[in-house]
């Protein structure tokens, strides 16, 4: 079966930095960019370059370096953030400007004191500007989804027809149930004309914890490109997940969807984000968490054991873990001990393991987690008599 591509968008040193206290500095931005591409994303968003010297600075300096990856850089719909950003982008090998304007009725009101067809203008003006720079202009209707359909796809429509090659349908707010976000992208793509000529993007905020749900109703009616962050990170409660929504369409290949992405390269280039934000990844996080291949109950790491696919539906090997954790606690059965025993050198037989069981338990009931070396100390303590084959 022939599988259509999604590009992955990475907004990591965009959206991601926009974290309190994530800030970057251009060198850690470059080894950033660098690894993003390697792992095989589309679209690197370097940054917003109008926003400070520093930002300029660390977008040119990327746009230099990557050498298959589009390269883009965020603007308002502002004549001078469009200049500043084609500046910025002007060594780039395959440069994108990515500007737009909120549509929704709360931002047209209140954000822009505007109207409607005021509106359509300006997101007209900023998409042909944007193109006198560059021919790769991705257009953000900010808050799409709080917006009117109706709306939106006039919105669309223009910009395309202004030369826009890309529409971005933010849920900017997170506020989208799946079904919903997926009707409005079916609803564009049947109701925009010349929506061929450009490709719908996701980009989906985690307010509610439906980022990823969202993208991937999105590219299931029709969208083919999500924006996403390393490890989900972005403003307030996060933006999608990258490694989230590839390992979804790479389990579900009845979809038809894949990505470009290295998978095997998921678990490294989380934990370089991670060490060089501060940002921690929840140890339940899926993918790249700590304990996402981690089995501490008896039930659980008994069938890991006989058959990893029992409890595990991605190989760890396929996202760069080395192997599934059994960790030993009071939940943990004999089927784990005598696993875990053998790793460090005791091939106990069913006898030994009763007795040595019985010890463990006492331990298990003092310490979280039994650790390689307490396994040592439970045996001598047990009175078993086995050589260490280790």
């Amino acid at each position: 079966m022939s599988k259509d591509k999604v590009q992955i968008f990475d907004t990591t040193l965009r959206d991601g930095e926009q974290v309190p206290g994530c800030k970057l500095d251009t060198t850690q931005k470059l080894v950033i960019a660098e690894r993003l591409e390697l792992l095989g994303v589309d679209v690197i968003e370097a940054g917003f370059p109008i926003s400070s010297p520093g930002d300029f600075k660390s977008v040119a300096e990327i746009a230099k370096l990557i050498k298959n990856v589009t390269v883009c850089g965020l603007t308002r719909a502002v004549k001078k953030d469009i200049e500043v950003a084609a500046e910025a982008l002007k060594y780039a090998k395959r440069p994108r400007i990515h500007t737009g304007i909120g549509t929704s009725e709360s931002h047209i009101k209140f954000k822009f004191n505007s109207n409607k067809d005021a509106i359509i203008e300006r997101a007209i003006e900023a998409v042909s500007y944007a193109k006198t720079f560059v021919e790769d202009v991705e257009f953000y209707a900010e808050d799409a989804g709080r917006t009117d359909n109706e709306f939106l796809a006039r919105v669309c429509e223009a910009v395309i027809k202004a030369g826009a090659t890309v529409l971005n349908i933010p849920d900017t707010t997170g506020y989208c149930l799946p079904e919903e976000y997926g009707a409005k992208i079916k609803y564009l793509r049947e109701n925009v004309t010349g929506i061929d000529k450009a490709i719908l993007s996701c980009h989906c905020h985690n307010d509610l914890g439906l980022a990823t749900a969202n993208s991937i109703a999105g590219v299931v009616n029709g969208a083919r490109q999500i924006e996403c962050t390393i490890n989900g990170i972005g403003e307030r409660a996060g933006n999608t997940a990258l490694e989230e929504v590839v390992m979804i369409l790479r389990q579900h290949p009845t979809l038809g969807l894949d990505t470009n992405i290295n998978s095997k390269l998921l678990n490294d280039t989380s934990r370089m984000v991670s060490q060089k934000m501060g940002m921690i990844v929840q140890p339940n996080k899926a993918i790249v968490g700590a304990n996402a291949f981690a089995h501490s109950s008896g039930i659980h790491q008994d069938g890991v054991i006989k058959n990893r696919e029992t409890y595990e539906i991605i190989d760890p090997s396929d996202v760069g873990v080395n192997e599934s954790s059994i960790v030993l606690t009071a939940r943990s059965g004999r089927a784990a001990l005598a696993y875990r025993a053998k790793i460090v050198g005791y091939e106990l037989t069913k006898v030994q393991l009763d007795v040595v069981y019985q010890e463990f338990l006492k331990f298990a009931d003092l310490k979280k987690e039994i650790l390689d070396e307490d396994i040592h100390k439970i045996i001598e303590l047990s009175g078993v008599e086995i050589e260490n084959i280790a």
